[in-house]
């Protein structure tokens, strides 16, 4: 069962990896982010995301590994031998409480410190990238994309040739060619200072034909930067003890939600162990569809009573807890349902029934 949850877990991640290799690679390319920085963005993503993969990972590895004991009979011989059903629960409830206590330390610390690094090397990556030597034949944006710099030769003394600068400024256009330039970033590191030599500059407004045209023999053009982020904005890094007692709706959905994931993994493995079981001539993989499918729903249940915890829709002292007591009532009807209603189907006439029968004959 363990090598069978860690197996599934390990799949996600993969999957998980490939779409946030994808879009840190987007951003990084768009915000020239140094390569060292980039396999830092995608673990700390991995380990943020991780407590949404833990509970689908238990919840199959369960239903994966009791399925094949019921497929091969194991589990009936192993019944006729005389060992109750109530023995099933103690390895998958041992296991179960260890994964849980992991996923809440996880959820309630890891988490928000992960995200909290993703921001922060976020920041610096951005810094690095923008401030980054310009690279000769490559086009360099700066301060969020409103200042574009290319040079079609640069020295390590900062000295570049060839150069051309786009800068747009409160709806007008700059465009200065200069065949010589140099570049320098302040010493506070807030600010980009570019000063061109014997060249053009063009100013004007798209789509008018007013334009004024100027040659210099030295042009300075500074470039303000966005300062770094000094604090964590982000609600998903924040830590969990300013979660507590705080009135923000937000933060009350975030550390309901948080508290959330371990109890969800607790009720899953609960559920997969009757889940699991499989009717004669069912393949072992018969019930893994069903326990995707209830996993889709206990997760968008926990959503939406997250979202209407923030917005006001329920009260915070209600919380998520009602979202784990419908699932398990929704799993014990789908799971048990069917042979209750065969029971009722097809169970003995009572002995005044049986007589009323036998007089009606």
């Amino acid at each position: 069962m363990i090598a069978t949850w860690l197996g599934v877990t390990a799949v996600l991640l993969v999957v998980l990896l490939t779409n946030e290799v994808a879009r840190v690679l987007t951003r990084a390319a768009e915000n020239q982010y140094p390569r060292g920085m980039v396999l830092e963005l995608i673990g700390l993503g991995a380990v943020q995301n991780l407590n949404v993969l833990v509970p689908i990972g238990l919840l199959l590895g369960v239903v994966l590994a009791l399925g094949r004991l019921y497929h091969d009979s194991e589990v009936t011989a192993a019944l006729a031998c005389g060992v109750g059903p109530a023995r099933l629960y103690v390895p998958v409830i041992s296991l179960a409480v260890l994964v849980t206590v992991l996923l809440a330390w996880l959820s309630l610390s890891i988490a928000p410190q992960a995200m909290a690094g993703v921001l922060n090397l976020r920041s610096v990556a951005l810094r690095a990238g923008q401030f980054a030597p310009i690279a000769a034949g490559k086009f360099h944006m700066f301060a969020s994309g409103t200042a574009v710099v290319y040079a079609e030769g640069a020295n390590a003394d900062g000295t570049l040739s060839n150069v051309f600068v786009e800068r747009n400024h409160q709806g007008r256009v700059e465009v200065a060619l200069a065949g010589r330039a140099r570049h320098s970033v302040a010493p506070d590191g807030r600010s980009l200072t570019i000063t061109l030599y014997n060249g053009e500059r063009f100013e004007g407004e798209p789509g008018s034909a007013q334009f004024r045209i100027m040659r210099f023999a030295q042009h300075t053009i500074p470039v303000e930067m966005t300062p770094p982020v000094e604090t964590i904005t982000d609600l998903d890094a924040a830590p969990t003890a300013s979660l507590l007692d705080s009135p923000d709706k937000s933060k009350q959905a975030e550390l309901d939600w948080r508290i959330a994931l371990p109890v969800q993994c607790l009720v899953l493995a609960l559920i997969a162990i009757p889940l699991s079981r499989l009717r004669p001539r069912q393949g072992r993989y018969a019930r893994v569809w069903l326990a995707v499918l209830l996993y889709i729903g206990y997760s968008s249940l926990i959503t939406l009573g997250r979202s209407w915890i923030e917005h006001g829709t329920l009260p915070h002292y209600v919380g998520l807890w009602w979202t784990h007591a419908v699932i398990i009532l929704v799993a014990t009807v789908v799971i048990l349902g069917p042979g209750w209603i065969g029971r009722l189907r097809h169970r003995d006439p009572r002995p005044d029934e049986a007589g009323a029968l036998g007089s009606a004959a």
